[in-house]
């Protein structure tokens, strides 16, 4: 299992986009910091994951289609849009393949890969927020909207619903570390439902 948070704009929206992944086991909604000039908390996402189910190209690729990752807004210090690690080589990794996708799309993003210095948890009464009323009027404007983007350019990438064999959704075969599909990173900068 590998571990990272990610910020970008409300953590109730990017919680439920994470918790709809397959091969992430735990999300854990919150506030992330990293080193000054980013020493702030700011609204964020921790998540483990299994890299042999669901690459961390793909997670980036989700996490730049699903808020508004090319907008400089005034909120940034509330949302700020990164995505951090706990080590230097997972962070190279995770740069090169920000910049393969900035490429591929032409996109200017503001997210940046930053070192993951410290998380703090969501009073207990946030989490889950998706989870627990769908039917909210914010879930229904912001964040169905990107599971709806989800369903539609990156449903091999969903849980799938439990089967014969029990409550757990059957494992994805071993998917190979490979650049994000253009069809998935096309559009990034006008996501539906983005929100700071």
């Amino acid at each position: 299992m590998q571990r990272l948070a990610l910020g970008g704009g409300c953590h109730w929206c990017t919680e439920a986009v994470f918790q709809a992944l397959g091969g992430v086991c735990c999300v854990r909604q919150g506030f992330a910091r990293s080193d000054p000039p980013d020493h702030t908390w700011s609204e964020a996402v921790d998540l483990e994951f299994d890299p042999g189910r669901l690459s961390l190209d793909d997670i980036i690729a989700v996490h730049l289609a699903t808020h508004a990752s090319t907008s400089r807004h005034k909120l940034r210090g509330k949302y700020r849009s990164a995505i951090y690690l706990p080590r230097s080589a997972q962070r190279a990794r995770a740069a090169k393949s920000l910049a393969r996708i900035s490429t591929q799309t032409g996109a200017d993003f503001v997210t940046r890969v930053l070192p993951h210095r410290g998380f703090r948890d969501s009073d207990e009464r946030f989490r889950n927020y998706f989870a627990t009323d769908p039917d909210r009027p914010f879930c229904q404007t912001y964040i169905e909207p990107k599971l709806a983007l989800l369903r539609q350019r990156f449903a091999d990438l969903l849980k799938r619903p439990a089967g014969p064999a029990g409550p757990q959704a059957p494992e994805r075969p071993e998917r190979p570390e490979a650049p994000a599909e253009t069809g998935r990173t096309s559009g990034l900068a006008g996501a539906p439902g983005a929100r700071p």
